[in-house]
C-alpha cells in the first residue's frame, strides 16, 4: 500500500487565505473533523498553521463550513472567524456557492451527460447512503448532472456538479447508475487504491466572499497519480 501524504502545518496545500477565510486543497489521508479514529483532523493542522505564521497567543479559531469524505480530495473551506462562519453556513445552506467535481469511474454511463435525481437513505451501521429511485421513508432527495470529460483506457472521467450535498451523494448516485468510483469498495468497485483513496476530487468551487461579498472562484489540483494526470 502505497504510504498516504498527510496534510501538515507545513506542508498544507493553500488555495487562498485572507482575514476572515482559508481554502485548502484536501488530501487522501486528510480527514475534515475529528472521529472515532482518533486521528488529527485537517481543522486542527490549519490551527496550527495559523498559530505558527501568525505567531498567536492562546487558541485558534477555526470554523468548518463543510466537509468532504476522508478518502475524496479536494477543495474545503474554513472560517476563520465567527462572523466568517455564520455567513458562509447561510451561503451553504441557501445553495449560493457552485461545487464541481472531477470522478474516475469504471463502465460508459447510460448517457454521455445527465441529470440525476435519486432518494437517499443514510445507513448509520455502515455509514454509507442508498439510492433509490423512489422516495422511502427517512430518504433526502439528490440531485446532480453529470457528463464524460474524457474516455481512458480502462476508465471514463466525469464532471459533476451537485445540486444537493447529502451524504455520499456522487459515489451513492454514480453507484446507482453502474458506475461505482474507482477505488470505492463501498459502493461496488472491485479493488482499493494504492493510497485508500477513491478518485474523487472537489475541483472547483464558487462563493461569495462572507465579508466582501465579492464572487471568489477556486480549482483544486489533482492529485499526483497517472489516472488523475491522464485527464
Amino acid at each position: 500500500m502505497a504510504d498516504k501524504i498527510v496534510s501538515t502545518k507545513s506542508n498544507l496545500q493553500i488555495l487562498h487565505e485572507d482575514n476572515h477565510i482559508i481554502v485548502i486543497n484536501k488530501r487522501v489521508g486528510d480527514i475534515v473533523q475529528g472521529d472515532k479514529t482518533g486521528d488529527k483532523p485537517l481543522s486542527e493542522v490549519v490551527k496550527e498553521y495559523i498559530k505558527e505564521k501568525y505567531n498567536k497567543p492562546g487558541d485558534v479559531y477555526l470554523g468548518v463550513v463543510h466537509r468532504l469524505d476522508r478518502p475524496t480530495t479536494g477543495i474545503i473551506v474554513f472560517a476563520k472567524t465567527s462572523k466568517a462562519l455564520t455567513r458562509l453556513n447561510e451561503s451553504f445552506k441557501n445553495r449560493e456557492t457552485q461545487k464541481t467535481y472531477w470522478a474516475v469511474v469504471k463502465n460508459f454511463p447510460p448517457k454521455e451527460n445527465d441529470t440525476l435525481i435519486h432518494f437517499l437513505k443514510r445507513n448509520p451501521k455502515n455509514n454509507t447512503s442508498k439510492a433509490h429511485t423512489k422516495e422511502v421513508p427517512e430518504s433526502k432527495k439528490a440531485s446532480l448532472d453529470y457528463a464524460i470529460i474524457k474516455k481512458l483506457d480502462n476508465y471514463f472521467a466525469l464532471e459533476i456538479n451537485l445540486h444537493t450535498g447529502r451524504h455520499h451523494q456522487i459515489r451513492a448516485q454514480l453507484a446507482a447508475i453502474g458506475c461505482p468510483i474507482k477505488g470505492d469498495l463501498k459502493y461496488g468497485f472491485d479493488r482499493s487504491n494504492p493510497d485508500g483513496g477513491i478518485h474523487l476530487h472537489a475541483r472547483k468551487l464558487v462563493i461569495i466572499h462572507p465579508v466582501t461579498k465579492e464572487k471568489l472562484t477556486f480549482e483544486a489540483a489533482v492529485p499526483n497519480d497517472v489516472i488523475w494526470k491522464a485527464i
